[in-house]
Parts: structure tokens; C-alpha cells; sequence
């Protein structure tokens, strides 16, 4: 620290000595005053300001770029000639440009740079479904001027640093949380995730159980057939009575696919879930489309990501349909401990009997919802996810 100050000090007196032989006929005009006050050396002193205000950290504020971004957006908003701009949606998002939908055409489109300047807690600016204005500058290319406000929203935290929010899908109506059994195996924390993230972004979830010709594959291992075909049928049975659609199918077989075409009737749905589980092969047989498949790495047993870009495909029998990467492990973004119980209904009604009323469920006396469990009245399992949300939230995430 004292090496620091030592060399400042230096520097401003080289800086005062060379500036004041260099302008030392230069003097204010004004009175004697201000002579006394500012000096003589205007640009030295402007110098000075300058490293003062480069050390000065309070400028980097949150409420003051939370300030800067709602001023840089009105900025946008007023300088928007809407009648000059084209309206389209966001089919797809690739390294080369965004692919935009207007009037059945189609084009490949950059942001604008005021876009690229601002500033916000979302990783990725442009997601597939939003509803952008964009300016026209060849047959099939264009920039993109501004993004209409989001009705609805699928999103999670970044998985890297979890202090943004990555943003998937936009504007549409339900998840299709996609799972499957055996291969991989069900995983009913990542199910609840989902849900959870569907709900708090404006969404309906449904979820689809492929590859349930797996469960009498006798190729399969038995014990591996039995345990996987026990908690499917309690998760149905768990779902059901939270209100939640829930379909069993099978691409192999046919099963359950004309279920799937009529709750995607007419509606813009979005397709997620673990690698692996069938995702593309879903939208081939729902869709007609020919999205590619990836086999499964025998060596985990887990998918590969088949997917790599997002993409919104019309469908024939009326709506949309989106396909996402799959993922490995889902961050809920912004969810807060004190509101994870509401996200789980049967905790929330049976926690009302609690002796206290800020009982956790995790460790209280006489908590109802720990009896309720142990008397099998609510699913260990769902308990289980909602234990896991609880201590996830409470911890730091540490940065790889």
C-alpha cells in the first residue's frame, strides 16, 4: 500500500511540475477568488479528476445501473419508429444470426447495438418464440431494433456462476417436461424443478413418461424393470393428485402419441427435460419433422445432447412446438426459501397443522407434514425434492 501512495505521489508531481512550466502563462480569468480555489493548471487538474474518478467504486452500484438500464431502455423505446419496422417471431437462434419469422418469410438477423449495450441480469438477450420489431436490409437479412415484453417465460439459473438468469423459451402456453424410464432412469427432483420453474415463469407443465415398453423389455435387468416400474406408477398417482397432466407413451409402440397431439393442440409448447430422453423423438412422431436423434453413451447410460440449438417448429394441427437442448442438472432462477412450500400443495395445505407456523418441515417437533410422511399420507418422494429445494437454496454456489 505504501509503494501505491509513493507512486501516485510521484505521478501527480510530475504531472503538476511539467504542466505548470507547460502552461504557466495560462490563468483564469475570473477573480483572485477562484485563482485561489481551482489554481492555475486547468488540464493537470482535469487529470486528477480523471484518477480519482477511475478509483471511485460507487458509480458501480446496483440501484445505479438499475438506474442506467431503465434510462438506456426508455431512451430505446422513444427513438422506436414502429411504423418503419417489420414484426416477426423468433424461430431459431444460431452462431451465425437469429432466424426470424414475418408473414411467411423468413431471415437472418443481428441485434442492434443499443441492444447489445444494456445491461441486465438475463445471460442470452433473444430467445426462441419472442416477438421482435426488426428493420429489413436485404432479401433475407435484417437487424433486429427492439423486443416486445414477454408474456411468459421458461428460464433457470446460468449453471456457471447461477448470478444470471438463462432464458429458454418465450411466449409460450405449457412444458412438456419431458422423462423416460430405465434409459435414463426417472428422476422425480429435476421433474419438480421443472415444474416449479413452469409455474413461476407464467406456464402450464405436462409431463410425458417415455419408453414405457422398457418397463416388460426382458432385456432389460428385473430388479431394475421392478424398482423403475414401482415409481412410475407413484408418480403418476402423485401427480394426478396435484392437478398436473401426466401421459405415459412410448415412440417404439405408438403409445400414448395421440394423447400428446391433443394437449398441444392449438398451443405454443416447449419440450424439456434430461438428454436422452426422447425429446426429438417425440416432436418426429407428434410433428413429422425429421430433428435428429442421438444414441444413448453405454458407458453412463446417459443421452447425448442430440440437440444443440433451440428451435420453434408450426405445427400442422395448429400451435407451436419447441425443442431445447437437453440438460444435466436444473438451477430454479430466483426462487426463494420461504416460497418453495406453495410450490408443493399437499406440504403446504398439511403445514398448516404444524405446532409452529414458521415450521421448515425439515427438523420442527410436531410438525404435521413430517408425521403426514411417516404415515405415508404424502409422498416420501415429493418430500424428498422439497427437502433437496430447501437445503439448495441455502447454500452458496461454489464457482468450478
Amino acid at each position: 500500500m505504501e509503494n501505491d501512495n509513493k507512486d501516485n505521489t510521484n505521478h501527480s508531481d510530475k504531472i503538476d511540475k511539467n504542466d505548470d512550466r507547460k502552461y504557466a502563462s495560462q490563468r483564469w480569468e475570473g477573480c483572485p477568488l477562484e485563482e485561489h480555489y481551482f489554481g492555475t493548471n486547468r488540464k493537470a487538474d482535469k487529470l486528477q479528476k480523471k484518477i480519482f474518478s477511475a478509483k471511485d467504486r460507487s458509480k458501480y452500484k446496483k440501484t445505479d445501473r438499475d438506474q442506467q438500464i431503465k434510462i438506456i431502455a426508455q431512451s430505446t423505446n422513444s427513438k422506436l419508429n414502429r411504423e418503419s419496422l417489420h414484426s416477426g417471431r423468433v424461430i431459431s437462434i444460431v452462431p451465425k444470426g437469429i432466424l426470424v419469422e414475418s408473414e411467411g418469410k423468413f431471415f437472418s438477423c443481428l441485434l442492434r447495438g443499443v441492444l447489445k449495450k444494456e445491461r441486465t441480469r438475463h445471460k442470452n438477450l433473444v430467445i426462441v418464440g419472442d416477438i421482435v420489431l426488426f428493420d429489413i436490409t436485404g432479401p433475407s437479412e435484417g437487424y433486429i431494433a427492439h423486443i416486445e415484453p414477454r408474456k411468459t417465460t421458461l428460464s433457470r439459473a446460468d449453471n456457471l456462476s447461477r448470478r444470471k438468469e438463462q432464458l429458454i423459451a418465450a411466449n409460450i402456453d405449457q412444458v412438456i417436461i419431458t422423462a423416460s424410464v430405465v434409459s435414463p432412469m426417472l428422476k422425480p427432483p429435476l421433474l419438480d424443478r421443472y415444474i416449479i420453474s413452469a409455474r413461476k415463469g407464467g406456464l402450464e407443465p405436462v409431463i410425458v413418461i417415455n419408453k414405457i415398453d422398457l418397463l416388460e423389455n426382458p432385456d432389460v435387468e428385473e430388479h431394475i424393470r421392478n424398482g423403475e416400474k414401482e415409481l412410475y406408477i407413484h408418480l403418476l398417482e402423485v401427480y394426478k393428485q396435484n392437478n398436473i397432466p401426466t401421459i405415459a407413451l412410448s415412440v417404439s409402440t405408438g403409445q400414448g402419441l395421440e394423447e400428446l397431439s391433443q394437449i398441444m393442440r392449438d398451443k405454443a409448447s416447449v419440450f424439456s427435460g434430461q438428454s436422452g430422453v426422447g425429446k426429438s423423438s417425440l416432436i418426429n412422431a407428434v410433428t413429422g419433422s425429421s430433428l435428429r436423434i442421438g444414441d444413448m453413451v453405454e458407458s453412463t447410460k446417459k443421452g447425448s445432447h442430440t440437440t444443440t440449438t433451440t428451435n420453434l417448429l408450426p405445427l400442422e394441427f395448429g400451435g407451436w412446438c419447441i425443442d431445447t437442448p437437453g440438460i444435466k442438472s436444473f438451477g430454479i432462477w430466483e426462487l426463494k426459501k420461504e416460497e418453495i412450500e406453495s410450490y408443493f400443495t399437499e406440504i403446504h395445505t398439511c403445514g398448516k397443522q404444524c405446532h409452529f407456523p414458521n415450521c421448515s418441515h425439515t427438523h420442527e417437533a410436531n410438525c404435521a407434514v413430517i408425521q403426514a410422511v411417516e404415515n405415508k399420507e404424502i409422498s416420501i418422494i415429493r418430500y424428498y425434492s422439497y427437502i433437496s429445494l430447501v437445503e439448495s437454496v441455502g447454500q452458496k454456489h461454489v464457482k468450478r
